[in-house]
């Protein structure tokens, strides 16, 4: 199995960070028998001061840097990862794609129908470079801007509607597509450390997304242990 992570801020992480990511190396390392490798073309974390991904100061010094490899980044959504993923499933040989993506482009860049149309995008890239990849795909979860603005908890909303869908329609045999559960019991204010970005609890809840959903539909290891 060759895991690659994909998402925005909320997986690449700030200096500091442990991340989600670390989360779920040591939960396939605890529970997964089978042989498998973290693939992707960056590594980095993103740098507040430098406001660009040049940190390698992960939370835990000793998560080993074949293991730090990802495609997130700061700022990035669908429509950034869509051109990218075709070169990065192909060099990294990914046959799992751990997908986190959507509130930045509803935040900035598209609406959910646009936002929508750059997963399938995404999703006919990823399947050129290896028509056998599957991916597991986490709902965008709503952040604090959600609770203080009608219109545009209304729009995540619609696109994670839309999102089932398209894994309901895009969904192969050969090429699986998972929706993972919204993370369970997440909580803004305990969960997060800005109401967007998850502290501890929140890797952990997010981790669990991922890992309970791969379990539960093809058997991958067991279900997530190491809850908040």
């Amino acid at each position: 199995m060759r895991i690659m992570f994909v998402g925005d801020s909320m997986t690449i992480g700030s200096a500091g960070d442990l991340t989600w990511r670390y989360r779920m190396w040591q939960h396939l390392n605890a529970s997964y028998g089978g042989p498998y490798k973290i693939v992707g073309p960056r590594k980095e974390l993103h740098e507040p001061a430098a406001d660009a991904p040049v940190s390698l100061d992960y939370g835990d010094p000793d998560f080993p840097e074949r293991a730090r490899a990802h495609l997130a980044g700061w700022g990035e959504g669908w429509q950034h990862m869509a051109p990218l993923i075709k070169d990065a499933v192909r060099a990294g040989k990914a046959d799992t794609l751990l997908i986190s993506l959507g509130l930045i482009d509803l935040g900035f860049y598209t609406d959910a129908e646009q936002t929508t149309q750059n997963v399938r995008r995404f999703l006919a890239a990823a399947r050129e470079a290896n028509p056998r990849v599957r991916a597991v795909l986490l709902p965008v979860i709503p952040n604090v801007r959600a609770l203080a603005d009608p219109a545009f908890a209304a729009e995540v909303e619609r696109f994670n509607e839309l999102l089932g869908k398209t894994v309901a329609d895009l969904d192969a045999p050969g090429s699986p597509l998972l929706l993972a559960s919204h993370p369970r019991d997440w909580d803004i204010d305990g969960d997060t450390y800005d109401g967007t970005h998850p502290n501890a609890s929140g890797e952990h809840r997010i981790a669990a997304a991922f890992a309970d959903a791969m379990h539960q539909a093809w058997g991958v290891g067991e279900p997530y242990a190491g809850r908040p």
